[in-house]
């Protein structure tokens, strides 16, 4: 990160805290100067951290953080790319889904003309329901990122407006086609971190921002596809995972317990997909194409190949 980079977030979080804590800027800058170019943290994480010992620091809860001086930008919903943005954005529910956890109280896509993008909003935040298909006023919503995938957050300072108008939704997917190659590390069994507003991968009990943690089970694949000429990297949610390889959490969790190794569930995995091709279609996030939907075609890979694929990954 540039020094003007570090200086403009350092700017944006001193902002934010300015009527509650007595802060300098230049103290919020060596923070993130600390974090990015001597522990190599990266700068959404590097700014996430120093956000949150300010909020410790002056006993806030995240969500009653404002967005700074000054009225929000309005943007489209393919130009968040960033977190820790304050925006407002005009769109229609695309699609809700079952919350996981009893802190999140509507979870679901949101579109407009340029694409959509996921949004949580949480149950203390006290805000109306949002319902599928109607077009919304959203003010003072805070964007999130994670493995490249960016959202927005609905919190106790956002206001909803439902609008008479119908927002049309944009496609933004992708089709991608190719054998699955490589399943990387990181799927399979998974545990992410049970904080609100945290969904990161467990490494070894341990979330890199909350540190030791019970976490709860989800299952992840990351694979890389390749058609022959170029390789793309897609992630399979849940969702996909189970529709992928007929293999349920209930199912994984199980396995892992006969075994008492989670391992073994990735590896079941990878016997019945690897080498195989298959049509993925969904958006892009980074470099991933975040798997929607997906076939099964016709071929496979023999083994021969698919390690010289593997190894040229």
């Amino acid at each position: 990160m540039s020094e003007t980079d570090l200086r403009t977030h350092a700017e944006e979080i001193h902002e934010q805290f300015t009527d509650q804590l007595d802060i300098d800027v230049d103290d919020v800058e060596e923070r993130l100067d600390t974090l990015v170019n001597e522990y190599k943290v990266p700068a959404s994480e590097a700014r996430r951290s120093v956000v949150n010992t300010y909020l410790d620091e002056a006993g806030m809860e995240r969500d009653q953080l404002g967005g700074g001086g000054g009225g929000n930008e309005q943007v489209d919903l393919a130009d968040v790319d960033a977190p820790e943005e304050w925006v407002d954005v005009r769109a229609t529910v695309v699609e809700l889904w079952d919350p996981r956890a009893d802190a999140v109280a509507q979870v679901g896509l949101l579109g407009d003309e340029t694409g959509t993008i996921k949004f949580t909003k949480w149950s203390k935040s006290d805000l109306p329901e949002l319902e599928e298909g109607k077009s919304y006023s959203l003010r003072n919503v805070v964007t999130d990122e994670y493995q490249g995938r960016f959202s927005v957050k609905l919190n106790r300072t956002t206001t909803i407006e439902e609008l008479d108008e119908e927002i049309e939704v944009g496609d933004d997917s992708v089709e991608v086609e190719g054998a699955l190659v490589d399943i990387q590390s990181g799927s399979g069994l998974i545990k992410r971190c049970p904080e609100e507003e945290c969904t990161r991968v467990l490494q070894n009990g341990r979330c890199s921002e909350h540190g030791e943690v019970e976490g709860e089970f989800d299952l992840r694949i990351k694979g890389v596809l390749d058609d022959g000429q170029e390789v793309t990297e897609v992630i399979f949610d849940e969702e996909a995972t189970e529709k992928l390889t007929g293999i349920t959490l209930e199912e994984a969790k199980e396995m892992a317990m006969d075994a008492l190794d989670t391992t073994v569930v990735a590896d079941e995995m990878r016997a019945d997909i690897l080498g195989r091709y298959y049509r993925v279609t969904g958006p892009t996030f980074g470099r991933y194409v975040l798997a929607d939907d997906q076939e099964r075609l016709t071929g496979t890979v023999d083994a021969d190949e698919l390690l010289i694929k593997a190894r040229s990954i």
